[in-house]
C-alpha cells in the first residue's frame, strides 16, 4: 500500500513525514461545516440526512470522518441526521494551541457539538478507536445519549493491538511478542512492516484487498497534520481498559462486530457488559460499513426503530 503513513489495522500509526494532497475536497463548500469550541479549536462538523441526530465518532487515533461518510455511512442519512465530526487534530479540523489532546477534551468536544446542534439527546456511533471516546462520552453525559452504537469498536487498545500482532503471526508464521506493555506498539509496528513486505497488509482490515484500496483512496486525501495521531499513544488514558466501565452505562447499546475483524479482535465484544446491549455479528472484517453495507445499515436502523 502506497502510504506516507500506514493504517495500523484499526489505528493510524504515523511513521512518515510527507502529507497527502487535498484531492477531492472543495474548500469553498467545506468552509461552512465548522464550529469553534470554547477552547478555540476549529472543528469540522457536517450535518446531512433526516431523522434523529447521530454523531459519528471516527477511529484512528488520527483518522477522519470522510471515508466512513463516502463509503457507505451516508446510507444512514435515509433515517438519521448524520453528524460527521473530524476530531481535533484530525482530518479537516484544527489543532489546539495548547496541544491538549486529553480524553476529557476529546469527549467535551463531542458535547459541544451536541450543544451546537441544540439537540437534547443524540445517538453516538463510533468506529474502531472511536469506541473509547464514545463510551467515555456516554459515561460522562448519560442524560444526552439516546443510544450508543459501537461499530467494530475497541474499548481496550492494548488488547486489540496485541491481538493484531497475534493475527499477523498466524499469517506469517512468525513469533512477534511484546515483552511488556511498553513494547506492545513497537512490536506491532515491526510485525506490520513485515506483513506489508509480504504484500498482505490489506488483511489487517479485510480479506478483500480492493476494499482496503478503496478506503485508502479516500484517506490519502486527508489534509490533516495528524497531531492527534502523534500525541494520543503518549497519553495513558487512551491505553486503559474501558470494558470495565460498561456495566455502569445504562443506555441502549448496539454492538456491531465483524466475524473476521482481527483489527479489534473477533471476541472483544464478549468483554462488553452493558446492562442494555444487543450484539449483531456481521460477516466481514473491520470496515463493515463498506464491505457489508446493507447488513450494517439494517442493524442500525433496526436499533433506532426499537429505541425511539
Amino acid at each position: 500500500m502506497k502510504h506516507t503513513f500506514f493504517i495500523a489495522i484499526a489505528f493510524l500509526v504515523l511513521i512518515v513525514t510527507a502529507l497527502p494532497a487535498q484531492n477531492g475536497i472543495d474548500p469553498v463548500k467545506e468552509a461552512q461545516n465548522y464550529i469553534t469550541t470554547t477552547s478555540g479549536v476549529r472543528l469540522y462538523v457536517k450535518k446531512a440526512g433526516k431523522g434523529p441526530v447521530c454523531i459519528f465518532v471516527h477511529g484512528g487515533p488520527g483518522a477522519w470522518s470522510k471515508s466512513f461518510e463516502d463509503l457507505g455511512g451516508n446510507k444512514l442519512e435515509e433515517q438519521l441526521s448524520m453528524i460527521y465530526l473530524d476530531q481535533r487534530g484530525c482530518g479537516r479540523s484544527g489543532n489546539p494551541a495548547d496541544n491538549d489532546y486529553s480524553l476529557d477534551s476529546m469527549v467535551d468536544d463531542i458535547e459541544q457539538v451536541r450543544q451546537n446542534l441544540g439537540t437534547e439527546k443524540v445517538y453516538i456511533l463510533s468506529h474502531s478507536f472511536g469506541g473509547i471516546l464514545a463510551v467515555n462520552y456516554a459515561a460522562k453525559y448519560p442524560q444526552h445519549v439516546k443510544g450508543l452504537i459501537l461499530a467494530n469498536s475497541t474499548l481496550n487498545l492494548l488488547y486489540s493491538v496485541n491481538g493484531q500482532t497475534d493475527y499477523i503471526n498466524s499469517l506469517l508464521g512468525t513469533n512477534f511478542t511484546a515483552s511488556g506493555p511498553e513494547d506492545v506498539f513497537p512490536t506491532f509496528i515491526e510485525a506490520t512492516k513485515q506483513l506489508n513486505e509480504e504484500g498482505l497488509g490489506y488483511k489487517r482490515l479485510s480479506d478483500i484487498e480492493e476494499n482496503v484500496k478503496k478506503v485508502d483512496s479516500v484517506d490519502l486525501t486527508s489534509p490533516s497534520t495528524y497531531q492527534f495521531a502523534q500525541n494520543a499513544l503518549r497519553i495513558d488514558a487512551y491505553l486503559k481498559d474501558y470494558t470495565t466501565i460498561t456495566p455502569n452505562i445504562s443506555c441502549p447499546v448496539l454492538i456491531i462486530t465483524g466475524k473476521k475483524d482481527h483489527a479489534i479482535g473477533v471476541d472483544h465484544y464478549k468483554a462488553f457488559k452493558f446492562p442494555n446491549q444487543e450484539v449483531v455479528s456481521i460477516n466481514g472484517g473491520h470496515i463493515l460499513y463498506f464491505e457489508n453495507n446493507k447488513a450494517f445499515v439494517d442493524a442500525i436502523f433496526s436499533f433506532v426503530d426499537k429505541t425511539q
